[in-house]
């Protein structure tokens, strides 16, 4: 101990140290908390906020429903109202963004089930490696709507929590520029999105080149482990869980069939539930691609839906 000093100097000096400790951790939480209902949320009408109308038609819904769970493959290739009244149940498209990742998508399928649910999984790929690939555009998602972050996996919550700040940094910049929450009109705003959860923007044109190789998708352990779980999860509480095609570009860029038909056969081993398309089915001349290898025209839509009704249908007639 150095001279002049006693235990009462030290307790002193200690008993100051906590209470500034304490006054520099309650600002940090008054910050927070004023950020968080004073700033947040800033994303609202972009197409990431879609979410929050689709999980809302998902719980307005009482009795059985089909539940489409996916990427954009979905929002931009599915008329749910069409199939809606072809197949005679409620539809909901869930479908989201290809950055929030496979489990992410598939976590939508425990927001509410009911029994006779109908969930259909259409990735456009089968080998991710569990985790979200884009943490920042998740939270562009979820804000402050502390019913989305029910999604969040544990695995999930300390890249969120390492993420943050990048997010926090986007969200303070919108709001000093009293740029946040604008609706940016076009196919990619909330306000493009129907009631089903489609992107109903009106697609006659395709933009899109095909400028690399289209082959099937691989399939990993980590993927199919996860969505056998899922189907067990499902099955317990009466609900059913299926896996359909996505569009699949066709033209001299693209894998054979039997490379398709090939990659089905093992995916249809590897799953405990049914894959009830045949991916060759959905394969689709170019000129039916809006602006991306997975996004349709209008045309495309048609086309799509309707194979995916037949699929159903042949299904529940146990074809």
């Amino acid at each position: 101990m150095e001279p002049g000093m006693n235990k009462n100097n030290l307790s002193t000096s200690s008993f100051k140290e906590n209470i500034k400790f304490l006054l520099k951790l309650f600002l940090f939480l008054g910050m927070v908390i004023a950020f968080f209902f004073h700033v947040m949320p800033q994303y609202e009408n972009l197409y990431t906020a879609s979410l929050l109308d689709k999980t809302e038609r998902l719980k307005s819904v009482d009795g059985p429903k089909i539940v489409l769970l996916g990427n954009s493959n979905l929002t931009f290739g599915m008329d749910s109202e069409q199939l809606e009244s072809e197949i005679g149940m409620p539809v909901v498209n869930m479908g989201l963004h290809g950055g929030a990742g496979n489990a992410f998508h598939e976590e939508m399928a425990k927001l509410h089930v009911t029994e006779g649910d109908i969930y259909i999984i259409c990735h456009t790929d089968y080998a991710d490696d569990g985790s979200l690939p884009d943490e920042v555009l998740i939270w562009t998602v979820i804000e402050n709507h502390f019913e989305l972050w029910e999604l969040l996996r544990p695995c999930d919550i300390y890249p969120m929590i390492e993420r943050y700040p990048v997010y926090l940094k986007k969200c303070l910049g919108l709001y000093s520029l009293e740029q946040g929450n604008e609706d940016p009109g076009g196919a990619y705003a909330r306000s493009s999105f129907n009631e089903y959860g489609d992107v109903a923007v009106e697609r006659k044109e395709h933009y899109y080149t095909f400028e690399n190789s289209v082959v099937p998708p691989a399939v990993g352990d980590i993927t199919v482990n996860r969505i056998n779980e899922l189907n067990r999860w499902l099955n317990e509480r009466g609900a059913t869980l299926l896996v359909a095609a996505y569009p699949i570009g066709k033209g001299e860029l693209t894998a054979s069939e039997d490379a398709f038909e090939a990659f089905q056969e093992e995916l249809e081993e590897a799953l405990d539930c049914p894959v009830i398309s045949q991916y060759t089915d959905y394969m689709f001349d170019y000129q039916y691609f809006y602006d991306t290898d997975y996004h349709l025209t209008d045309e495309g839509v048609a086309l799509r839906t309707k194979q995916l009704i037949k699929d159903i249908q042949n299904w529940q007639a146990g074809f």
